[in-house]
């Protein structure tokens, strides 16, 4: 249920009067709620299923996968936190020697978490995850554009949590508006650049840290040594994975010029034997979701139309019924700059094929475009995958797969570079991320380690030791 604007800032308010009784909250606390939210989630899990159903046509298996990376945060959290909430300490310096210096790791206060429509329970609840392990009170603003999850979270965190602790706020536009008025402590958004920069601009009114995880159009490289078959199957997958509404989902693809005619005939059969096995039709399989709505509908296939009028080919696919969000899986190619679908984000299940003659011109290809969360690159050669990972920048990279990087494994810190975004989550960094990184200097008071000799009048002997310090 929608919230009153007019009550966001009470309701922020009890959450910033809860906060210092967070802070001091043991590590055992802190993982029982994250115990209690996981429990209540999985109790939910059926409704959750049935909500990304009618939502965006979602099979059981995909959301499940969702409900896992919530999962392993959980675990991985509580077996880690004791240890990450005590005291660290560090070795001195010149400056600070005869003291005791550590870094405490403390809570930053009110984290607000604005998540979106496509993975809406994984975005809701593994920030706030982070936020709670790290001792915060949490604000949830999650996608109006996924309206039955939005309440069943809302739910579920009003029979875990008190509501000074952690509060779902649900709404349109006029609520995330009002939400970013209020003096949270920190940030985290998922979604475009455009209203990631109001985000960062609206957090630093307040001096805000934020944590921005934005996309962009993630480019594949297909060299001519890759391994064709495998890449074709793993990339029909993460192409089509969620309609394609997926941050880290592969774009576009940049193949050598000696594989590009095979690679585009095997990608176009993997997707149908992945997803029309039964022969009934793409539009009618399961495993092929639904665009979130009408509007984001329409604005992939109108990147279809604009780049076939403008010369494109397409491959396989290319049709679709705005009324039934569904884009069917697309494979075009002959693209070039000045088509809509080179430019534009695409968050659906369309991918555009390049073809390249050498590496310089592969740079070349993806220099124009802002720094992307994700690289896939698929090759057997060891030299080459070294030239693409030293000579490009993105959030994240992988070799020979895709989309297996975010939410699979707490050592790895995810996030964005540049107009992807900023700023870490996951496990440790997840930890990190929510919490002032405290430096604290101990000075013992007994004469041999308590010397002033740093006071004015400075003394020869003080001067002596600078100089020689600065000399070295």
């Amino acid at each position: 249920m929608a919230i009153k604007t007019t009550d966001i800032a009470a309701k922020v308010q009890a959450l910033k009067d809860a906060a210092p009784r967070l802070r001091n909250s043991t590590s055992s606390e802190r993982c029982a709620k994250m115990k209690a939210l996981w429990v209540e989630t999985r109790a939910r899990q059926e409704d959750l299923f049935k909500a990304a159903h009618s939502e965006r046509g979602t099979h059981d298996l995909d959301v499940a996968a969702e409900l896992m990376m919530i999962k392993s945060e959980v675990d991985y959290m509580c077996k880690h936190l004791a240890k990450w909430m005590k005291p660290e300490k560090v070795k001195n310096s010149m400056a600070t020697m005869g003291k005791r210096c550590e870094i405490r790791r403390q809570s930053k206060g009110v984290v607000l978490n604005m998540a979106a429509y496509n993975a809406p329970t994984a975005e809701s609840f593994v920030p706030m995850l982070a936020s709670i392990a790290a001792g915060n009170a949490m604000a949830i603003k999650p996608s109006e554009l996924a309206p039955q999850s939005a309440q069943i979270i809302q739910e579920i965190v009003n029979k875990v949590f008190p509501s000074d602790e952690a509060e779902v706020f649900q709404g349109g536009v006029e609520v995330a508006q009002e939400l970013l008025k209020q003096p949270f402590d920190h940030i985290y958004y998922t979604g475009g650049t455009a209203v990631g920069k109001i985000v960062m601009k609206a957090a630093a009114d307040n001096l805000a840290s934020v944590t921005l995880e934005m996309g962009g159009k993630n480019p594949v490289i297909i060299d001519e040594t890759a391994k064709l078959e495998n890449a074709a199957a793993k990339l029909a997958w993460g192409r089509v994975m969620n309609a394609g509404q997926v941050c880290i989902a592969p774009d576009y693809a940049i193949v050598h010029e000696s594989v590009k005619d095979e690679f585009q005939t095997l990608i176009s059969e993997k997707i149908n034997a992945l997803y029309n096995s039964d022969g009934a039709g793409l539009d009618k399989s399961s495993y092929v979701p639904r665009i979130i709505n009408e509007r984001h509908t329409s604005r992939v296939k109108s990147l279809i139309d604009d780049a076939t009028a403008k010369g494109a080919s397409i491959v396989s696919g290319g049709n679709a019924d705005v009324k039934d969000n569904y884009i069917e899986p697309t494979i075009i190619t002959d693209v070039t700059e000045d088509m809509d679908i080179m430019q534009e984000e695409v968050f659906g299940p369309v991918m555009a094929i390049i073809e390249y003659k050498n590496r310089e011109e592969v740079l070349q290809h993806i220099a124009p475009r802002t720094n992307s969360l994700a690289l896939y690159i698929y090759s057997t050669n060891d030299d080459n995958i070294e030239y693409f990972l030293n000579n490009t920048s993105s959030g994240s990279a992988v070799v020979n797969n895709n989309c297996v990087q975010s939410g699979t494994n707490p050592n790895l810190p995810f996030g964005g570079v540049g107009n992807s975004g900023m700023g870490r989550i996951g496990g440790y960094e997840g930890f990190r991320t929510m919490s002032n990184e405290r430096s604290i200097v101990h000075q013992p008071l007994d004469k041999f380690r308590d010397f002033l000799i740093q006071l004015p009048p400075y003394s020869e002997r003080y001067s002596n030791i600078i100089m020689k310090a600065i000399k070295k």
